[in-house]
């Protein structure tokens, strides 16, 4: 569907226009027309799905201009998620005059307290940031009439829940309310019991998250092999632009270090850095000045860059939701896209778990030999010297060369020792050994054939299937399985659909109706004496 089916005000529809929206997105066609008609929506939806403007063009359709109140508030995780949220929203709105304030830490509360004062229509903000103004008494919520939680998953990860139910209870109760979330974990579906009214429920398939174009490799490395690994790659794969993803601020910046002390042009991007310190960096970044970013999950979360060439994990995330937000960085606007993960030994298991969340299969891959390096390293060197060599003039360098040869050098070899003096540079980026573990053919084939089985067999409709953390190796029977959670949880029997064990894990269906109350049930539970738990697949 096009948006003028949607009859927007023509400002806003001139705004998308100039934007380049063609049709809507299915979130959009089914969140926008409920949040015009008031309705509160429980949406779940992955970045990059359309859902800043499946929550922004209602709001902006139904703000009262010629009022300066903050009528619309906007919760999102990190700072750079609310910067671009605020942003969209502000191109949405100019041609209305919508007023628009992202607000979160790491910037002077001054500025944003003037801007408040100003008057303002739309805040998007950091929990964090809306609470400590709404204490100074600067930010005043009793005008909110549209709200909106934004990666409401993200919030509950990062331990923002108390604070959220905290702004909602300062909010007026006549709110429209929009929650949207990757995931629907039992918190975040209590959270919307106890504060939204009947919503509409807005659910895009999973099968949205991955990106044919992204051709996914992985190399097996031991962790004491990790940087010399990535530091081949750097040189090998030729990049355009590369984000490289590490769990800790403290690893993103020690990489950041040891890569930038090799010669690669490297930037760190982490949560204790300075917001003027961060701006700096994604600006360097965006103009080309430097190629290879590194960046924790948290920092890059909300980051809006074009033409990212590769993502290379050089952690395996801890979430397979956030591997897919990792490599949808790369492969956008019909682009191909390479992503990379560096896997150890004992991270083949989890590796195999975000194959089966993704649907799609890793291809094992072999690291660049030395000689495979220092091979490009002079292919490069040789083309920089021809294309100098049909370019330039040599002027005062041949006169050098001939005091040289009249000195009784011989031509080839002053060449080579300028050469030598020209690559000096090189020293500083060794090719260091690197500890390979084989991988087991068998266990590959294992692996492929596993996979093959996962993916061959759908839920039933009306089922949702779940995953338990033991499998055959355990002893683990069919009516292991059944027994448990029928008798923990008291549903009947023929609510358990197919049940289909693995060696380390099981997968089992359970009828819609009775899976939030299974997984509260069997939490902290044993199974043939092992503690077990139980997600959603």
């Amino acid at each position: 569907m096009n948006f003028e089916s949607l009859n927007l005000r023509p400002e806003l529809l001139r705004a998308v226009t100039e934007l380049g929206y063609e049709n809507q997105t299915p979130i959009q066609e089914r969140a926008i027309p409920a949040l015009i008609a008031g309705r509160d929506v429980l949406g779940q939806a992955q970045t990059g799905t359309g859902k800043t403007a499946a929550f922004a063009l209602p709001l902006l359709e139904k703000l009262d201009y010629s009022q300066r109140s903050v009528q619309g508030l906007i919760l999102a995780p990190t700072r750079e998620l609310a910067n671009q949220v605020a942003e969209a929203i502000f191109q949405y709105g100019k041609h209305l005059g919508a007023r628009v304030l992202a607000i979160y830490g790491g910037s002077p509360y001054v500025r944003q307290i003037k801007r408040l004062e100003s008057g303002v229509h739309i805040v998007v903000g950091t929990p964090g940031r809306v609470i400590d103004l709404i204490e100074k008494g600067a930010l005043d919520l009793s005008s909110v009439r549209y709200l909106v939680l934004d990666e409401a998953d993200e919030m509950l990860k990062m331990g923002f829940i108390e604070d959220v139910e905290t702004i909602l209870r300062s909010t007026p109760d006549e709110r429209q309310t929009a929650l949207f979330s990757a995931t629907m974990p039992t918190v975040i579906r209590q959270l919307a019991k106890k504060y939204m009214r009947d919503p509409e429920n807005v659910s895009i398939e999973r099968k949205t998250l991955t990106v044919p174009a992204i051709e996914q490799r992985y190399y097996l490395v031991d962790e004491g092999s990790k940087l010399a690994a990535v530091a081949r790659l750097l040189e090998m794969e030729q990049g355009t632009s590369m984000l490289i993803f590490v769990r800790t601020k403290i690893g993103t910046a020690q990489l950041a270090d040891e890569l930038q002390n090799r010669g690669f042009g490297v930037e760190a991007l982490h949560g204790d850095m300075a917001q003027d310190a961060r701006e700096t960096v994604m600006r360097r970044f965006r103009r080309g000045h430097v190629n290879v970013l590194v960046a924790t999950d948290v920092a890059a979360r909300g980051l809006d860059i074009e033409d990212v060439s590769h993502v290379i994990n050089y952690d395996v995330p801890y979430d397979a939701e956030d591997y897919v937000h990792r490599i949808g960085r790369t492969g956008r606007a019909g682009r191909t896209g390479v992503a990379i993960t560096l896997v150890t030994p004992r991270e083949r298991r989890w590796m195999r778990t975000i194959e089966t969340f993704t649907g799609q299969r890793m291809t094992l891959g072999k690291l660049p030999t030395p000689a495979q390096v220092y091979a490009l390293r002079e292919s490069q060197f040789a083309q920089k010297l021809e294309n100098m060599l049909g370019e330039s003039d040599p002027g005062r360098e041949l006169s050098v060369v001939n005091t040289l040869l009249e000195a009784g050098y011989d031509a080839a070899e002053v060449a080579a020792a300028a050469i030598r003096m020209a690559r000096a540079g090189e020293a500083q980026r060794p090719v260091e050994e690197i500890h390979e573990p084989k991988a087991n053919p068998e266990r590959e084939r294992e692996r492929s054939s596993e996979f093959s089985r996962k993916r061959s067999r759908r839920e039933e409709p009306g089922m949702v299937r779940l995953m338990l953390n033991a499998g055959r190796s355990h002893g683990i029977q069919p009516g292991d399985v059944v027994g448990a959670i029928a008798g923990e949880t008291g549903i009947p029997g023929r609510a358990i659909g197919a049940i289909d064990i693995h060696a380390d894990e099981t997968f089992v269906d359970v009828k819609e109706m009775h899976v939030d109350h299974v997984l509260k049930q069997m939490q902290k539970r044993t199974l043939r004496g092992r503690s077990i738990t139980l997600k959603r697949a």
